[in-house]
C-alpha cells in the first residue's frame, strides 16, 4: 500500500514539475511578457534565490541597490544595455565584468552559433571537429609573436588550470610567482595564484609551490627569484594580468611588464599572461600583451571571448612550450571546451572585432570617456581619489567604500549599471561593450555627476 501512495505522490510530483516547466519554457518563447507575467517572474526568482540558489545574492543585491530594487530580474538586451523584466532599460557598464565587448547579442555571433546549432550543438569527443582547428589557426595568427598552439576551456578559471599545468609539465618545476591584487579565478589552482584572502583562507592549504610579490615592484620580484634559485625551488612560471582588473583597474608601472619578461628569458622562466579580462580588443588593443609590446608564452582568455553569446576561453602557447603534451592529448581535457557552438561564436567574436576595429575604437572611446569623467569629478576631490584605465577598462577609486556603494546605487537607480570590483571595493569598474555609442558614455558621464552633487563624503 505504502509503495502505491509514494508512486501516486511521485506522478503527482512530477505532474506538477512538468507544468512548472511548460509555464517558464512558453514565457521564454515570448517576445515580451506582461505585467502579470513580470510580477511572477520577478516573485519566482526572489524566492528561487532564497530558498535553491543562495539567499546570500539577495543580501548583496540589497546592499547595492535602493528600495526594492534589489529585485530587479533581467530579461532582455541588445547593443550596450539590457533590460529587467519590466522593461526599464539599463546602460551595462558592467558588460558582465568584461563579457560584452563586441555588444548584447550582436547579430554576428548569434548567427554564427545559430547556424551551427541548426547543423550540431556538440562533437562526438572523438573524431576530429573542424571549428577547433580552424579557431585555432586564426588565434595562431593574431596572437602575439609565435604564440601557435590552442587548447579551449569553458571559463577564465579553466584557462588558467590549463596554464599552470602546462608550466609545470613543460619544466617540471613546481615554483610560481603571482602578484598582491590578481585575481586568477577560484579553482583550486587559479585560487592559489589569486591574491584575496577572503577567497584564499577557507580553502587552505591550496596548491603548494605559490609565492605573491607586490604588483609592479620588480625588484621584489627580482629578489623571489634569486631566492627561490638559491633554495632549489627554481620558478615554473610567473603568472601576471597586465592590467589588474578585480584588484582595481591597476595599470603596471612604466617597463615593468618588459623587464618580468627579461628576468623569465634569463632564469629560464616561462611567463603567463592572464588576459581573461583585458582580452579580445578592452584596453585598446586585441591584446594587452600588443599594448606593452611583450610577448608571453602562455596567454590565457575567456569572458569575451565567446561574444558573450557562449561561454568560452582558451590558452594559446609557444610549440616549445605546448609540445610537452603532444605525445598524450589527453593528459589534458575538458567535455565541453571547445564545442562547435563556442568555437562558432569565438570565430564570429574576432571577425567582428577586426572588421569594425572594435580595439582601437576602444582605445579613443575609453581615452575620451575618462577625460570626461575627471571633468566630472572635479571639485568632487573628497569624494573620489583617483579615475584610471586604458580603453574601456575604467576604475572609478572613491576614499571610502561607503562613497563607492552609494554611487553605485545612484547610478543603477538611474538606469546605469556599475559595480564594485572583488578586490578593492572602494572601486567600481566601469566595463562597457565596445560598440557603446558616445550618446551613452555621455549619459553616464552625466549620471555620474548628477549622483556625486548627491552622495555625502
Amino acid at each position: 500500500m505504502s509503495i502505491d501512495l509514494t508512486r501516486e505522490t511521485k506522478t503527482e510530483q512530477n505532474q506538477q514539475v512538468s507544468e512548472y516547466i511548460n509555464k517558464v519554457l512558453s514565457l521564454i518563447e515570448k517576445k515580451e511578457v506582461n505585467k502579470e507575467e513580470a510580477a511572477w517572474i520577478t516573485k519566482e526568482t526572489v524566492d528561487g534565490f532564497r530558498e535553491h540558489v543562495n539567499p546570500g545574492f539577495l543580501t548583496y543585491r540589497k546592499s547595492v541597490t535602493k528600495d526594492g530594487q534589489f529585485a530587479a530580474v533581467e530579461w532582455s538586451d541588445n547593443g550596450a544595455c539590457f533590460k529587467d523584466v519590466n522593461g526599464k532599460e539599463y546602460i551595462d557598464c558592467l558588460g558582465g565584468f568584461g563579457i560584452y565587448n563586441v555588444g548584447h547579442r550582436n547579430p554576428k555571433v548569434v548567427k554564427a552559433v545559430t547556424d551551427q546549432l541548426k547543423r550540431q550543438a556538440l562533437h562526438s569527443q572523438d573524431l576530429l571537429d573542424p571549428l577547433r582547428a580552424m579557431l585555432a589557426k586564426i588565434l595562431a595568427d593574431i596572437t602575439p609573436g609565435d604564440l601557435k598552439y590552442a587548447f579551449f576551456t569553458n571559463s577564465g578559471t579553466e584557462s588558467v588550470e590549463a596554464a599552470l599545468k602546462l608550466a609545470k609539465m613543460y619544466s617540471e618545476r613546481t615554483t610560481f610567482i603571482s602578484t598582491t591584487r590578481a585575481f586568477h579565478g577560484k579553482s583550486l589552482g587559479s585560487l592559489s595564484g589569486t591574491a584575496k584572502g577572503m577567497f584564499r583562507k577557507p580553502f587552505l592549504p591550496l596548491i603548494p609551490g605559490f609565492r605573491h610579490v607586490p604588483f609592479g615592484d620588480f625588484d621584489m620580484m627580482k629578489k623571489t627569484f634569486e631566492v627561490c634559485a638559491a633554495v632549489g625551488e627554481d620558478v615554473a612560471a610567473v603568472i601576471l594580468e597586465p592590467i589588474q582588473g578585480e584588484g582595481g583597474i591597476i595599470l603596471p608601472p612604466e617597463g615593468y611588464l618588459k623587464q618580468v619578461r627579461e628576468l623569465c628569458d634569463e632564469y629560464g622562466t616561462l611567463l603567463i599572461f592572464d588576459e581573461v579580462q583585458t582580452g579580445m580588443g578592452r584596453t585598446g588593443k586585441m591584446f594587452a600583451a600588443d599594448l606593452y609590446d611583450v610577448v608571453p608564452d602562455i596567454i590565457c582568455l575567456a569572458k569575451a571571448f565567446g561574444g558573450g553569446v557562449m561561454p568560452a576561453g582558451a590558452i594559446v602557447a609557444r610549440e616549445e612550450v605546448f609540445k610537452s603534451w603532444f605525445p598524450n592529448p589527453f593528459m589534458h581535457t575538458t567535455t565541453f571546451g571547445g564545442n562547435p557552438l563556442a568555437c562558432a561564436a569565438a570565430i564570429a567574436t574576432i571577425g567582428v572585432l577586426i572588421e569594425e576595429n572594435l580595439p582601437e575604437r576602444a582605445g579613443v572611446v575609453g581615452e575620451y570617456f575618462i577625460k570626461e569623467l575627471k571633468e566630472a569629478a572635479q571639485g568632487h576631490e573628497d569624494k573620489v581619489l583617483e579615475i584610471r584605465g586604458q580603453g574601456l577598462m575604467i576604475g572609478i577609486e572613491f576614499h571610502k567604500d561607503e562613497i563607492g556603494y552609494e554611487v553605485s546605487k545612484g547610478m543603477f537607480d538611474r538606469g546605469i549599471l556599475v559595480a564594485g570590483t572583488l578586490i578593492n571595493s572602494k572601486t567600481i569598474r566601469i566595463e562597457p561593450a565596445l560598440t557603446i555609442s558616445y550618446e551613452e558614455v555621455d549619459k553616464v558621464i552625466s549620471t555620474f555627476k548628477e549622483v556625486l552633487n548627491l552622495v555625502k563624503a
